[in-house]
Protein backbone atom coordinates (compact mmCIF):
# COMPACT_ATOMS: atom_id res chain seq x y z
CA UNK A 1 0.00 0.00 0.00
CA UNK A 2 0.92 3.27 -0.36
CA UNK A 3 0.53 6.29 2.20
CA UNK A 4 0.41 9.65 2.89
CA UNK A 5 2.10 10.91 5.88
CA UNK A 6 -1.25 11.32 7.78
CA UNK A 7 -1.31 8.02 7.63
CA UNK A 8 -3.80 8.13 4.58
CA UNK A 9 -4.57 5.86 1.51
CA UNK A 10 -3.37 8.07 -1.71
CA UNK A 11 -3.96 5.27 -4.25
CA UNK A 12 -6.68 7.23 -5.56
CA UNK A 13 -4.73 10.69 -5.55
CA UNK A 14 -2.02 8.70 -7.63
CA UNK A 15 -4.07 6.69 -10.31
CA UNK A 16 -5.29 8.78 -12.49
CA UNK A 17 -1.58 10.80 -12.76
CA UNK A 18 -0.16 7.06 -13.70
CA UNK A 19 -2.84 6.87 -16.21
CA UNK A 20 -1.66 10.01 -18.16
CA UNK A 21 2.03 8.93 -17.81
CA UNK A 22 0.74 5.44 -19.26
CA UNK A 23 -0.86 7.18 -22.12
CA UNK A 24 2.30 9.60 -22.89
CA UNK A 25 4.26 6.47 -22.73
CA UNK A 26 2.06 4.54 -25.59
CA UNK A 27 2.29 8.16 -27.58
CA UNK A 28 5.78 8.18 -27.39
CA UNK A 29 7.12 4.51 -27.10
CA UNK A 30 5.13 3.13 -30.41
CA UNK A 31 7.49 1.25 -33.32
CA UNK A 32 6.13 0.46 -36.75
CA UNK A 33 6.29 -3.58 -36.40
CA UNK A 34 7.64 -2.99 -40.39
CA UNK A 35 10.61 -1.20 -39.39
CA UNK A 36 11.97 -4.87 -38.22
CA UNK A 37 11.65 -5.77 -41.27
CA UNK A 38 13.63 -2.66 -42.68
CA UNK A 39 16.44 -3.21 -40.34
CA UNK A 40 16.57 -6.91 -40.43
CA UNK A 41 15.77 -7.25 -36.63
CA UNK A 42 15.89 -10.72 -35.57
CA UNK A 43 12.98 -10.58 -33.00
CA UNK A 44 13.13 -12.48 -30.45
CA UNK A 45 16.93 -13.63 -31.60
CA UNK A 46 15.30 -16.00 -34.36
CA UNK A 47 16.04 -16.25 -37.94
CA UNK A 48 13.20 -15.77 -40.72
CA UNK A 49 12.82 -19.74 -39.91
CA UNK A 50 12.75 -19.36 -36.33
CA UNK A 51 15.62 -20.59 -36.02
CA UNK A 52 18.16 -19.11 -32.80
CA UNK A 53 20.71 -16.80 -33.81
CA UNK A 54 23.97 -18.89 -33.37
CA UNK A 55 25.63 -16.43 -30.37
CA UNK A 56 27.67 -18.95 -29.03
CA UNK A 57 29.82 -22.52 -28.47
CA UNK A 58 28.65 -24.80 -25.97
CA UNK A 59 29.76 -28.31 -24.76
CA UNK A 60 27.35 -28.49 -22.15
CA UNK A 61 23.83 -29.48 -23.83
CA UNK A 62 22.57 -29.65 -27.15
CA UNK A 63 19.02 -29.99 -29.15
CA UNK A 64 18.41 -31.60 -32.37
CA UNK A 65 14.72 -31.32 -33.95
CA UNK A 66 15.33 -31.02 -37.88
CA UNK A 67 17.46 -31.13 -40.59
CA UNK A 68 18.00 -28.37 -43.41
CA UNK A 69 17.92 -29.16 -47.15
CA UNK A 70 19.57 -27.82 -50.31
CA UNK A 71 17.53 -25.00 -50.44
CA UNK A 72 17.95 -23.95 -46.78
CA UNK A 73 14.33 -25.24 -45.78
CA UNK A 74 13.73 -27.20 -42.45
CA UNK A 75 13.03 -30.51 -41.89
CA UNK A 76 11.32 -31.43 -38.92
CA UNK A 77 12.96 -34.24 -37.07
CA UNK A 78 11.90 -35.92 -33.84
CA UNK A 79 13.46 -33.97 -31.21
CA UNK A 80 16.71 -35.36 -29.27
CA UNK A 81 18.25 -33.81 -26.02
CA UNK A 82 22.16 -34.39 -25.33
CA UNK A 83 23.72 -33.67 -21.94
CA UNK A 84 27.28 -33.34 -23.16
CA UNK A 85 26.36 -35.77 -25.91
CA UNK A 86 24.96 -38.53 -24.24
CA UNK A 87 20.72 -38.55 -25.27
CA UNK A 88 18.51 -37.87 -22.10
CA UNK A 89 16.28 -40.83 -22.54
CA UNK A 90 19.74 -43.11 -22.20
CA UNK A 91 20.02 -41.03 -18.78
CA UNK A 92 16.49 -42.25 -17.79
CA UNK A 93 16.85 -45.57 -19.35
CA UNK A 94 20.23 -46.57 -17.91
CA UNK A 95 19.21 -45.59 -14.33
CA UNK A 96 16.13 -47.93 -14.38
CA UNK A 97 15.75 -49.80 -11.33
CA UNK A 98 18.33 -46.94 -9.54
CA UNK A 99 18.61 -43.76 -7.35
CA UNK A 100 20.01 -40.91 -7.89
CA UNK A 101 19.62 -40.74 -11.64
CA UNK A 102 19.53 -36.77 -11.28
CA UNK A 103 22.56 -36.29 -9.42
CA UNK A 104 24.12 -38.78 -12.04
CA UNK A 105 22.84 -36.15 -14.89
CA UNK A 106 24.45 -33.22 -12.69
CA UNK A 107 27.74 -34.56 -12.54
CA UNK A 108 27.13 -35.42 -16.22
CA UNK A 109 26.83 -31.24 -17.21
CA UNK A 110 28.94 -30.23 -14.16
CA UNK A 111 32.08 -32.31 -15.11
CA UNK A 112 31.54 -33.67 -18.82
CA UNK A 113 31.93 -37.48 -17.96
CA UNK A 114 29.57 -40.14 -16.18
CA UNK A 115 30.43 -40.65 -12.89
CA UNK A 116 31.93 -44.21 -11.44
CA UNK A 117 30.13 -45.76 -8.79
CA UNK A 118 32.86 -44.15 -6.34
CA UNK A 119 32.80 -41.08 -8.23
CA UNK A 120 28.52 -40.72 -7.81
CA UNK A 121 29.27 -41.93 -4.15
CA UNK A 122 31.40 -38.79 -3.52
CA UNK A 123 29.31 -36.36 -5.33
CA UNK A 124 26.54 -37.43 -3.16
CA UNK A 125 28.42 -37.29 -0.39
CA UNK A 126 29.44 -33.76 -0.76
CA UNK A 127 26.04 -32.77 -1.77
CA UNK A 128 24.50 -33.80 1.19
CA UNK A 129 27.69 -31.63 3.49
CA UNK A 130 26.24 -28.16 1.39
CA UNK A 131 22.58 -29.14 2.52
CA UNK A 132 22.40 -26.83 5.19
CA UNK A 133 21.30 -23.48 5.48
CA UNK A 134 23.55 -20.57 7.43
CA UNK A 135 22.29 -20.19 10.84
CA UNK A 136 18.99 -18.60 11.66
CA UNK A 137 18.79 -18.11 8.08
CA UNK A 138 15.31 -20.38 7.59
CA UNK A 139 13.83 -18.00 10.50
CA UNK A 140 15.50 -14.66 9.79
CA UNK A 141 15.29 -14.30 5.15
CA UNK A 142 12.46 -17.04 4.72
CA UNK A 143 9.78 -16.74 7.33
CA UNK A 144 10.09 -13.20 8.42
CA UNK A 145 8.85 -11.58 5.15
CA UNK A 146 5.80 -12.97 4.10
CA UNK A 147 5.98 -14.59 0.32
CA UNK A 148 3.78 -13.50 -2.30
CA UNK A 149 5.56 -16.00 -4.62
CA UNK A 150 8.08 -18.71 -4.13
CA UNK A 151 10.14 -17.59 -6.99
CA UNK A 152 10.59 -14.53 -5.68
CA UNK A 153 11.03 -15.87 -1.95
CA UNK A 154 14.14 -17.76 -3.44
CA UNK A 155 15.93 -15.39 -5.47
CA UNK A 156 16.00 -13.51 -2.25
CA UNK A 157 17.24 -16.02 -0.23
CA UNK A 158 20.09 -16.91 -2.94
CA UNK A 159 21.25 -13.17 -3.30
CA UNK A 160 21.00 -12.94 0.75
CA UNK A 161 23.44 -16.27 0.67
CA UNK A 162 26.38 -13.96 -0.57
CA UNK A 163 26.45 -12.30 2.52
CA UNK A 164 27.34 -15.49 4.37
CA UNK A 165 30.03 -16.38 1.64
CA UNK A 166 33.39 -15.55 2.78
CA UNK A 167 34.50 -15.14 -1.17
CA UNK A 168 31.31 -14.29 -2.78
CA UNK A 169 32.75 -12.50 -5.77
CA UNK A 170 36.50 -14.31 -6.39
CA UNK A 171 35.21 -15.79 -9.90
CA UNK A 172 38.27 -18.68 -10.18
CA UNK A 173 36.93 -21.66 -11.12
CA UNK A 174 37.68 -23.33 -8.05
CA UNK A 175 35.49 -20.77 -6.26
CA UNK A 176 32.58 -21.02 -8.68
CA UNK A 177 32.65 -24.82 -8.20
CA UNK A 178 32.52 -24.73 -4.64
CA UNK A 179 29.18 -22.23 -5.21
CA UNK A 180 27.52 -24.31 -7.81
CA UNK A 181 27.65 -27.26 -5.47
CA UNK A 182 26.29 -25.34 -2.87
CA UNK A 183 23.97 -23.86 -5.09
CA UNK A 184 23.07 -28.02 -6.36
CA UNK A 185 22.14 -28.95 -2.72
CA UNK A 186 20.53 -25.96 -1.10
CA UNK A 187 18.34 -25.09 -3.83
CA UNK A 188 15.39 -28.17 -2.66
CA UNK A 189 15.67 -26.59 0.65
CA UNK A 190 15.32 -23.10 -0.15
CA UNK A 191 12.12 -24.25 -2.68
CA UNK A 192 10.12 -26.39 0.55
CA UNK A 193 10.79 -23.71 2.90
CA UNK A 194 9.56 -21.02 1.25
CA UNK A 195 6.27 -22.82 0.71
CA UNK A 196 6.04 -24.18 4.24
CA UNK A 197 6.75 -20.02 5.23
CA UNK A 198 3.77 -19.76 2.42
CA UNK A 199 1.77 -22.34 4.12
CA UNK A 200 2.57 -20.66 7.82
CA UNK A 201 1.57 -16.90 6.30
CA UNK A 202 -2.08 -18.14 5.28
CA UNK A 203 -2.82 -19.67 8.54
CA UNK A 204 -1.60 -23.24 8.21
CA UNK A 205 0.38 -25.55 10.24
CA UNK A 206 4.62 -25.63 10.03
CA UNK A 207 6.54 -28.25 10.02
CA UNK A 208 9.92 -28.49 9.34
CA UNK A 209 11.91 -31.77 7.97
CA UNK A 210 15.31 -31.31 7.97
CA UNK A 211 16.66 -33.36 4.46
CA UNK A 212 18.36 -36.43 5.04
CA UNK A 213 21.92 -37.93 3.97
CA UNK A 214 21.47 -40.97 2.74
CA UNK A 215 18.47 -39.68 0.66
CA UNK A 216 18.38 -38.17 -3.16
CA UNK A 217 17.56 -35.00 -4.23
CA UNK A 218 13.68 -36.59 -4.96
CA UNK A 219 13.73 -38.34 -2.09
CA UNK A 220 14.47 -35.13 0.49
CA UNK A 221 12.07 -33.45 -1.79
CA UNK A 222 9.09 -34.98 -0.87
CA UNK A 223 10.39 -36.13 2.65
CA UNK A 224 10.48 -32.57 3.42
CA UNK A 225 7.43 -31.75 1.18
CA UNK A 226 4.70 -34.04 3.01
CA UNK A 227 4.57 -34.05 7.17
CA UNK A 228 4.53 -37.47 7.41
CA UNK A 229 7.21 -37.49 5.35
CA UNK A 230 6.21 -40.53 3.58
CA UNK A 231 6.71 -41.35 -0.52
CA UNK A 232 6.74 -44.48 -2.70
CA UNK A 233 9.50 -46.20 -5.01
CA UNK A 234 7.32 -45.15 -7.73
CA UNK A 235 7.15 -41.33 -6.80
CA UNK A 236 10.39 -40.55 -6.00
CA UNK A 237 11.47 -42.33 -9.54
CA UNK A 238 9.06 -40.10 -11.50
CA UNK A 239 10.34 -37.00 -9.83
CA UNK A 240 13.63 -38.37 -10.18
CA UNK A 241 13.28 -38.71 -13.97
CA UNK A 242 11.20 -35.22 -13.99
CA UNK A 243 14.71 -33.68 -12.36
CA UNK A 244 16.94 -35.51 -14.82
CA UNK A 245 14.75 -34.09 -17.76
CA UNK A 246 14.63 -30.46 -16.93
CA UNK A 247 17.84 -30.31 -16.03
CA UNK A 248 19.53 -28.81 -18.95
CA UNK A 249 17.81 -27.68 -22.21
CA UNK A 250 20.49 -26.23 -24.37
CA UNK A 251 22.42 -22.88 -24.25
CA UNK A 252 19.79 -21.14 -25.86
CA UNK A 253 16.75 -21.37 -23.51
CA UNK A 254 15.88 -17.85 -22.27
CA UNK A 255 17.03 -18.56 -18.44
CA UNK A 256 20.46 -20.19 -19.17
CA UNK A 257 21.09 -17.95 -22.24
CA UNK A 258 19.98 -14.87 -19.24
CA UNK A 259 22.76 -17.14 -17.35
CA UNK A 260 25.51 -16.54 -19.72
CA UNK A 261 24.81 -12.58 -20.48
CA UNK A 262 24.84 -11.83 -16.73
CA UNK A 263 27.67 -14.50 -16.09
CA UNK A 264 29.61 -12.57 -18.97
CA UNK A 265 29.85 -9.56 -16.83
CA UNK A 266 32.69 -10.96 -14.77
CA UNK A 267 28.94 -10.72 -11.83
CA UNK A 268 29.08 -13.23 -8.83
CA UNK A 269 27.59 -16.30 -8.86
CA UNK A 270 24.44 -15.47 -6.33
CA UNK A 271 23.47 -12.77 -9.23
CA UNK A 272 23.83 -14.91 -12.13
CA UNK A 273 21.21 -17.57 -10.33
CA UNK A 274 18.57 -14.57 -9.22
CA UNK A 275 18.90 -13.40 -12.63
CA UNK A 276 18.15 -16.88 -14.42
CA UNK A 277 15.58 -17.38 -11.68
CA UNK A 278 13.97 -14.12 -12.36
CA UNK A 279 13.76 -15.48 -16.40
CA UNK A 280 12.59 -18.79 -15.22
CA UNK A 281 9.64 -17.56 -13.27
CA UNK A 282 8.10 -16.25 -16.42
CA UNK A 283 4.93 -17.82 -17.59
CA UNK A 284 6.59 -18.23 -21.09
CA UNK A 285 8.99 -20.34 -19.90
CA UNK A 286 9.11 -22.01 -16.41
CA UNK A 287 5.98 -21.33 -15.63
CA UNK A 288 4.38 -22.92 -18.65
CA UNK A 289 3.02 -25.82 -16.54
CA UNK A 290 0.88 -24.33 -14.45
CA UNK A 291 -0.51 -22.29 -17.52
CA UNK A 292 -1.67 -26.05 -18.95
CA UNK A 293 -3.05 -26.89 -15.38
CA UNK A 294 -5.41 -23.70 -15.51
CA UNK A 295 -6.27 -24.82 -19.47
CA UNK A 296 -7.00 -27.90 -18.35
CA UNK A 297 -9.29 -27.07 -15.02
CA UNK A 298 -11.34 -24.50 -17.76
CA UNK A 299 -11.78 -27.58 -20.30
CA UNK A 300 -13.19 -30.03 -17.25
CA UNK A 301 -15.24 -27.37 -15.86
CA UNK A 302 -16.78 -26.60 -19.66
CA UNK A 303 -17.03 -30.03 -21.24
CA UNK A 304 -19.82 -31.84 -19.95
CA UNK A 305 -18.58 -35.07 -21.70
CA UNK A 306 -14.73 -35.33 -21.69
CA UNK A 307 -15.10 -38.46 -24.11
CA UNK A 308 -17.14 -36.72 -26.83
CA UNK A 309 -14.19 -35.85 -29.38
CA UNK A 310 -16.95 -33.13 -30.99
CA UNK A 311 -17.82 -31.36 -28.20
CA UNK A 312 -14.29 -31.22 -26.98
CA UNK A 313 -12.78 -30.04 -30.07
CA UNK A 314 -15.42 -27.61 -30.55
CA UNK A 315 -14.12 -25.96 -26.92
CA UNK A 316 -10.97 -26.17 -28.44
CA UNK A 317 -11.59 -24.50 -31.03
CA UNK A 318 -13.38 -21.91 -28.89
CA UNK A 319 -10.24 -21.51 -26.89
CA UNK A 320 -7.58 -20.69 -29.85
CA UNK A 321 -10.44 -18.28 -31.12
CA UNK A 322 -9.67 -16.37 -27.47
CA UNK A 323 -13.47 -16.90 -27.35
CA UNK A 324 -12.65 -18.28 -23.74
CA UNK A 325 -10.09 -19.18 -21.38
CA UNK A 326 -7.55 -16.50 -20.94
CA UNK A 327 -8.68 -15.04 -23.97
CA UNK A 328 -5.04 -15.37 -25.96
CA UNK A 329 -5.98 -17.84 -28.46
CA UNK A 330 -3.45 -20.50 -26.96
CA UNK A 331 -3.17 -24.12 -26.30
CA UNK A 332 -0.85 -24.32 -23.77
CA UNK A 333 1.86 -27.71 -23.70
CA UNK A 334 1.01 -27.84 -27.47
CA UNK A 335 3.88 -26.59 -29.70
CA UNK A 336 7.63 -25.84 -28.80
CA UNK A 337 10.28 -22.70 -29.78
CA UNK A 338 12.76 -25.42 -30.71
CA UNK A 339 11.57 -28.96 -31.16
CA UNK A 340 9.82 -29.56 -33.80
CA UNK A 341 7.36 -33.23 -34.26
CA UNK A 342 8.41 -34.50 -30.80
CA UNK A 343 9.72 -33.32 -27.61
CA UNK A 344 12.03 -36.33 -26.28
CA UNK A 345 11.38 -35.06 -22.81
CA UNK A 346 8.00 -35.33 -23.19
CA UNK A 347 8.09 -38.62 -25.17
CA UNK A 348 10.58 -40.00 -21.92
CA UNK A 349 7.62 -39.02 -19.67
CA UNK A 350 4.49 -40.76 -21.00
CA UNK A 351 5.41 -43.70 -20.02
CA UNK A 352 5.91 -42.37 -16.33
CA UNK A 353 3.11 -40.60 -16.72
CA UNK A 354 0.35 -43.82 -17.40
CA UNK A 355 2.08 -46.11 -14.73
CA UNK A 356 1.85 -43.09 -12.07
CA UNK A 357 -1.55 -42.36 -12.77
CA UNK A 358 -2.70 -45.86 -12.46
CA UNK A 359 -1.23 -45.84 -8.81
CA UNK A 360 -3.55 -42.92 -8.56
CA UNK A 361 -6.28 -43.89 -9.82
CA UNK A 362 -6.87 -40.78 -12.23
CA UNK A 363 -7.25 -43.04 -15.46
CA UNK A 364 -10.52 -41.27 -17.07
CA UNK A 365 -8.20 -37.44 -16.65
CA UNK A 366 -5.42 -39.60 -18.62
CA UNK A 367 -7.57 -39.86 -21.04
CA UNK A 368 -8.91 -36.28 -21.53
CA UNK A 369 -5.43 -34.79 -21.49
CA UNK A 370 -4.32 -37.75 -24.57
CA UNK A 371 -7.61 -36.37 -26.14
CA UNK A 372 -6.58 -32.59 -25.90
CA UNK A 373 -3.40 -33.41 -27.24
CA UNK A 374 -4.64 -35.54 -30.37
CA UNK A 375 -7.32 -32.87 -31.02
CA UNK A 376 -5.44 -29.92 -30.12
CA UNK A 377 -2.40 -30.91 -32.46
CA UNK A 378 -4.99 -31.41 -35.23
CA UNK A 379 -6.57 -27.65 -34.93
CA UNK A 380 -3.26 -26.40 -34.39
CA UNK A 381 -1.57 -28.05 -37.53
CA UNK A 382 -4.81 -26.63 -39.98
CA UNK A 383 -4.32 -23.21 -38.76
CA UNK A 384 -0.66 -22.91 -38.92
CA UNK A 385 -0.03 -25.50 -42.02
CA UNK A 386 1.97 -27.00 -40.92
CA UNK A 387 2.22 -31.38 -40.09
CA UNK A 388 4.44 -31.15 -37.17
CA UNK A 389 3.47 -29.91 -34.05
CA UNK A 390 4.90 -31.71 -30.87
CA UNK A 391 3.87 -31.71 -27.64
CA UNK A 392 5.66 -29.96 -25.04
CA UNK A 393 6.49 -31.84 -21.46
CA UNK A 394 4.93 -28.62 -19.73
CA UNK A 395 1.78 -30.58 -21.45
CA UNK A 396 2.39 -33.39 -18.85
CA UNK A 397 4.37 -32.29 -16.18
CA UNK A 398 1.72 -30.37 -14.19
CA UNK A 399 -0.69 -33.18 -14.18
CA UNK A 400 2.46 -35.37 -12.61
CA UNK A 401 3.45 -33.16 -10.35
CA UNK A 402 -0.47 -32.68 -9.43
CA UNK A 403 -0.37 -36.32 -8.69
CA UNK A 404 2.35 -36.35 -6.71
CA UNK A 405 0.70 -34.08 -4.23
CA UNK A 406 2.76 -30.98 -5.32
CA UNK A 407 0.70 -27.58 -4.91
CA UNK A 408 0.78 -25.59 -7.75
CA UNK A 409 2.83 -22.59 -6.15
CA UNK A 410 5.99 -25.58 -6.14
CA UNK A 411 5.96 -26.31 -9.94
CA UNK A 412 7.93 -23.18 -11.36
CA UNK A 413 10.46 -23.73 -7.90
CA UNK A 414 11.03 -27.26 -8.73
CA UNK A 415 12.04 -26.14 -12.47
CA UNK A 416 15.09 -24.06 -10.72
CA UNK A 417 15.85 -27.52 -8.39
CA UNK A 418 16.47 -28.87 -11.76
CA UNK A 419 17.66 -26.80 -13.74
CA UNK A 420 20.34 -25.44 -11.47
CA UNK A 421 22.45 -28.30 -12.72
CA UNK A 422 22.57 -26.76 -16.30
CA UNK A 423 23.11 -23.40 -14.85
CA UNK A 424 25.79 -23.65 -12.87
CA UNK A 425 27.35 -25.58 -16.16
CA UNK A 426 26.76 -23.26 -18.74
CA UNK A 427 28.59 -20.13 -16.02
CA UNK A 428 31.52 -22.31 -15.55
CA UNK A 429 32.10 -22.76 -19.08
CA UNK A 430 31.32 -18.96 -19.78
CA UNK A 431 33.86 -17.55 -17.56
CA UNK A 432 36.38 -20.62 -18.86
CA UNK A 433 35.49 -19.59 -22.41
CA UNK A 434 33.58 -17.24 -23.10
CA UNK A 435 36.05 -14.27 -22.44
CA UNK A 436 33.42 -10.87 -23.95
CA UNK A 437 31.23 -9.10 -22.43
CA UNK A 438 27.91 -10.35 -24.20
CA UNK A 439 26.23 -7.14 -26.10
CA UNK A 440 23.64 -7.32 -28.74
CA UNK A 441 22.94 -4.10 -30.58
CA UNK A 442 19.52 -2.16 -30.58
CA UNK A 443 18.85 0.45 -33.50
CA UNK A 444 17.64 3.03 -32.25
CA UNK A 445 14.38 4.91 -34.50
CA UNK A 446 14.01 7.82 -32.29
CA UNK A 447 14.20 11.26 -34.77
CA UNK A 448 16.86 13.72 -33.38
CA UNK A 449 15.22 17.51 -32.34
CA UNK A 450 16.46 20.18 -30.10
CA UNK A 451 16.01 20.63 -25.82
CA UNK A 452 12.91 22.72 -25.46
CA UNK A 453 13.32 25.64 -22.88
CA UNK A 454 10.97 25.01 -19.97
CA UNK A 455 8.72 27.98 -20.27
CA UNK A 456 8.45 27.08 -24.34
CA UNK A 457 7.25 23.48 -23.88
Amino acid sequence: MIWSEKGENVYSQITPKIRALEEQWEKKNYIDPGLYQKYNVRRGLRDENGRGVLTGLTRVGEIQSYSVDQDGKLLPEDGVLYYRGIDCRELVRGSEGRRLAFEESAYLLLFGELPTEVQLRDFCVQLATYRTLPSNFLRDVILKAPPQDLMNTMQRAVLTLFCYDDQPNDISLGNVLRQSLQMVAIMPLLAIYAYQAYRFNKGEGLFIHEPRPELSTAENFLRMLRQDGRYTDLEARVLDVALVLHADNGGGNNSTFTNHVVTSSGTDTYSAIAASMASLKGPRHGGANSKVMEMMADIKSHVRNWSDDGELEQYLGRILNGEVFDGRGLLYGLGHAVYTRTDPRCEVFRDYVKTLSKEKERGEELDLYERVERLGKGLLSARRGKDAISTNIDFYSGFVFEMLGLPKELYTPLFAVARISGWSAHRMEELSGGGKLIRPRYECVEEHRTYTPAAER
